[in-house]
């Protein structure tokens, strides 16, 4: 699992990387570009990796949660991190009535957990449990870092776009004086910028949701408080969006993002119905029951 997923980073990494050069070359349409590509890639690739915990927690105006405000949380994480057979993670408080919960960080030794108050008072002990460890099995996988990684460059990809439209459109870039550099370039940053975000929710696989609520159930033994957990959030987190960076959202335990319409082609998150379903089916298999196909 570790060696796929730091593949999966790297090669993640490398082609939006690739991007930030391709689109850098084209709007300006000389070796110029090319560099500023380079270097805004190369400064956006170790950034996103080292500060990308940093960033997904700004993203959602977390704050550090204490023990002394919280110990029973405190003592819940660090029970099911013991399970879990990773370190205690930072604790994180995001003071918003949507209820939703994510982790991030680079490794398991630099990891975080955030939990939204409309969470802590939505759900009952055992299905908050669900949760918890569901994000802790993301850390144990090591899906944080591509996660995180994945919307922290979204989100350059897009600042950058803007930035260089801007000066294209209203200034000189390239050493000659020409004004607005490449069409081609302009018009690639512009339809590149709107959906960097979403080219990213697809590079990071759906199966990372299932194999994370596979591994609530293992670290819980109780899969029917992560279902009962999600039909909560399900129901009531689309009457209370989170705001935030909405290429963070991957993050999150369930989309906080309209999935009608349009919006479902570039959902980050396997359908929670579907989610539900497989939870319901190892209780079956758990209790001995005959799985429906």
């Amino acid at each position: 699992m570790l060696g796929i997923n730091q593949i999966k980073t790297a090669a993640l990494l490398g082609l939006l990387s690739g991007l930030l050069v391709l689109g850098g070359y084209y709007l300006v349409g000389n070796e110029q570009g090319l560099y500023m590509g380079l270097a805004f890639a190369a400064f956006t690739s170790f950034s996103s990796w080292y500060y990308s915990d940093k960033a997904a927690l700004a993203a959602y105006n977390a704050k550090p949660l204490a023990r002394h405000e919280s110990p029973e949380l405190y003592d819940m994480v660090s029970s099911l991190s013991t399970k879990a057979g990773i370190p205690m993670p930072k604790l994180f408080f995001v003071p918003t009535q949507s209820p939703n919960a994510f982790a991030t960080g680079r490794d398991p030794e630099h990891a975080s957990v955030a939990v939204t108050q409309g969470i802590v008072d939505l759900l009952s002990r055992e299905e908050l449990e669900g949760v918890l460890a569901h994000e802790l099995t993301h850390i144990r996988n090591r899906d944080t870092l591509t996660q995180a990684v994945a919307g922290t460059i979204a989100g350059a990809i897009t600042f950058l776009g803007r930035i260089l439209t801007f000066g294209a459109l209203y200034g000189p870039v390239t050493r000659d004086n020409r004004r607005g550099g490449n069409p081609l370039g302009l018009l690639f940053l512009i339809v590149l910028a709107p959906l960097s975000a979403a080219l990213l929710q697809f590079a990071i696989s759906r199966t990372r949701e299932f194999s994370a609520d596979l591994g609530s159930a293992q670290i819980t033994g109780n899969p029917l408080a992560l279902a009962s957990a999600l039909e909560k959030l399900e129901a009531m987190g689309h009457q209370i969006p989170m705001n935030g960076n909405p290429a963070m959202s991957p993050l999150l335990i369930v989309n906080p993002l309209s999935t009608q319409g349009l919006q479902a082609l570039f959902r980050t998150h396997p359908p929670t119905e579907e989610r539900i379903r497989r939870l319901l089916e190892l209780a079956k298999q758990q209790q001995g029951q005959p799985v429906a196909a």
